[in-house]
């Protein structure tokens, strides 16, 4: 059990902030923190090493968000304070009206687009902290979060 503390306070900010970027909620995030922090209390015996551990316990954790989101059936409130650049898309997520349209384009991207423009869009995460929780480069995650926006500003065409 002191491990498991240990293990707790260790990951907890990193699997925080991860949920945090995907619902951009500082309640709604802790709910599911904490939530996932006992899940994988009770299923740590079959943690096989087989990736790092903070790789498992966002796996976890995104794992119990998008449960969350099913079972209550509502969208979480997503902050829009994204510093404007002209004829970008962080101007046209500003707008609400194509917000709309650009979350249902994400929606249908695959993963890791989708969860690496979250992470840099809504979680404002740094592409280190993005490389950390994939266990990939900077580099990866810079042309990963490049190829998802050039996806949704094709399909705003």
């Amino acid at each position: 059990m002191k491990e498991f503390e240990k293990v707790y306070l260790d990951y907890y900010d990193i699997v925080y902030k991860y949920i945090l970027s995907l619902c951009n909620n500082e309640s709604f995030a802790e709910e599911i923190t904490q939530e996932a922090f006992f899940k994988a209390l009770k299923k740590i015996d079959s943690f096989r090493g087989e990736c790092k551990l903070d790789v498992w316990l966002c796996q976890i954790a995104k794992n119990t968000f998008y449960t969350e989101i099913k079972k209550r059936n509502k969208e979480v409130e997503l902050s829009l304070d994204i510093p404007l650049s002209e004829n970008s898309i962080d101007q046209k997520i500003f707008y609400k009206a194509e917000a709309f349209e650009i979350h249902k384009i994400l929606h249908k991207l695959n993963e890791p687009y989708k969860e690496v423009f979250w992470m840099r869009t809504f979680g404002d995460m740094s592409f280190k902290e993005i490389s950390n929780i994939f266990n990939k480069t900077e580099s990866w995650a810079r042309v990963t979060y490049h190829r998802a926006k050039m996806k949704i500003m094709e399909e705003l065409k």
